[in-house]
């Protein structure tokens, strides 16, 4: 293993991370529409470009009429605090966890919020039985675990006639997995993950129960102002009809419009699946003959297609504690990225020590295919060392 060859070609791009991800092919700053920035946001030009992307953002998801969608300050994370911290405590919780960020939602219901509240965890590489939750209560629940490389495979499980909301964290899989919004109350992603664009924006998209809930419901606790939602018991639409409720940065709309529209032109959310599909099916065949790697997620209907997360194999590591592990993983990391060979495919630092190699649709297929043979080297320079 130690003899391995330095490969001969590397990826065309070797971005792989998790967060921000890869732009999509082609992109260059020049590419981007210019006339809205210096500009105010609440302009007649700052408001059609807002709306624009928000536009293209339902025509490509297939979100129905019948859901709002608003861009809210930070990032993914701050679309999901302004939903638990909105919509949250009419009703028991059902908090859901198999990875860190999932793990993070029950710190803020359960120990922030202090809502009445079910927990219902699973390890990593595996998803708790969803099928069991009660839909009673609202549940909380990451659709694709960033740090874990798990997905819920489909929404069979989730009830027509539940009785509370169903509230999905969907920042890796939005635009890379078929989301059935008719059974999802809340949804929010960063447009930073699947379409590769810049940070700090997130995307909140409302379902009709979730509004009547904000409309009937006032929480017990006070909220900031970039939480709010309702003036005077109704919803403010204004949040979802370009008025955004901060400044947001034109710079990073004007790129999500250019994701956006590059997703359109060669297909849509069905091609984007395709080039994820294809992504993480190429990695799995590299999995598939390496001995020293393996999937953290062991069954493949829940196997990620964009954030897929490898362990070292039984036995590749043996005897070494998890402390050496990741020594390990920041070796094989390094390397690669001292070769511009693959940047940022650690792990992420709170889940079981590996890698981490981005696979949703910005990527190229023969870029995965390349980066194989560079794992392989730098894992036997590692061992080496």
């Amino acid at each position: 293993m130690t003899d391995i060859a330095r490969p001969a070609s590397k990826p065309a791009r070797p971005h792989f991370s998790s967060g921000p991800c890869a732009k999509p092919p082609g992109w260059s700053p020049e590419k981007l529409a210019t006339g809205s920035l210096g500009r105010s946001h609440r302009s007649k030009l700052g408001k059609a470009r807002i709306n624009h992307a928000v536009d293209l953002t339902r025509e490509i998801l297939g979100i129905p009429a019948t859901h709002r969608i608003g861009i809210v300050p930070g990032s993914d994370t701050g679309a999901v605090e302004m939903a638990l911290w909105s919509l949250l405590g009419a009703r028991k919780a059902t908090m859901v966890a198999w990875e860190s960020f999932g793990e993070g939602w029950v710190t803020d219901v359960v120990k922030q919020l202090k809502i009445e509240a079910d927990v219902v965890k699973a390890p990593y590489g595996s998803l708790p039985d969803l099928a069991a939750l009660d839909q009673s209560t609202d549940i909380v629940f990451t659709w694709n675990g960033t740090t874990s490389g798990v997905r819920v495979p489909n929404g069979d499980w989730i009830k027509d006639d539940r009785e509370g909301l169903t509230i999905a964290d969907a920042t890796s899989a939005c635009f890379a997995m078929d989301l059935p919004w008719d059974k999802l109350d809340v949804v929010t992603f960063s447009w930073q993950k699947v379409l590769g664009g810049e940070g700090a924006h997130g995307i909140l998209v409302l379902g009709p129960r979730a509004v009547e809930r904000l409309e009937s419901y006032t929480p017990a606790w006070p909220l900031p102002k970039i939480f709010r939602m309702t003036k005077g018991g109704k919803l403010i639409e204004g949040i979802f009809k370009g008025e955004t409720i901060n400044t947001p940065s034109m710079l990073a709309i004007e790129d999500y419009i250019h994701s956006l529209e590059w997703a359109k032109s060669i297909g849509g959310l069905d091609e984007l699946i395709a080039r994820a599909d294809a992504n993480a099916a190429a990695l799995d065949a590299w999995v598939q003959k390496t001995d020293w790697i393996d999937h953290l997620a062991a069954d493949p209907a829940s196997r990620s297609n964009t954030s897929v997360c490898l362990k070292f194999a039984d036995g590749a590591v043996e005897g070494l504690d998890d402390e050496a592990k990741l020594a390990l993983v920041k070796k094989i990391a390094g390397a690669l990225e001292l070769e511009d060979a693959a940047y940022d495919v650690a792990g992420y630092r709170d889940a079981p020590p590996g890698l981490r190699v981005w696979c949703g649709g910005t990527v190229d297929t023969a870029d995965v295919e390349a980066l194989g043979p560079w794992l392989d080297w730098a894992w036997a320079q590692a061992r080496a060392a």
